[in-house]
């Protein structure tokens, strides 16, 4: 395709979140099972940009995927979770990290067209 993969992006729902996301693009989601250097699909695509053309779906784009590569699984920064209540000597400090998984997007299909990050 002459379109230039920078100018196209779709819209993918994963763990409850959307992400914009481009080829090329390294993003960080909540945890996916696989190891590093497995392939990943995502088919819940909400939206597609490219070629002049937005397609959006209702809720979802039919024909559209985006494909990935898991990079690597690890955790989040720490959350602090502090609770306190007053006059009572009540104090309770956790913490948490959320584990997820840094995935190389490489490719956003739509139909017959495929945009790659080396485009």
């Amino acid at each position: 395709m002459s379109t230039n993969a920078s100018d196209v992006y779709a819209v993918i729902r994963s763990g409850g979140k959307q992400y914009r996301v481009s080829p090329g693009q390294r993003i960080k989601l909540e945890r996916l099972d696989g190891d590093a250097g497995d392939s990943i699909t995502f088919d819940n695509v909400l939206l597609v940009n490219g070629g002049g053309e937005v397609a959006v779906g209702t809720p979802t784009v039919e024909a559209a995927s985006v494909t990935g590569e898991i990079v690597e699984q690890g955790r989040a920064r720490k959350v602090t979770v502090f609770k306190y209540k007053n006059k009572t000597r009540y104090r309770r400090l956790r913490g948490h990290r959320q584990l997820q998984t840094s995935v190389l997007v490489q490719e956003v299909s739509l139909g017959d067209q495929t945009w790659t990050a080396s485009d």
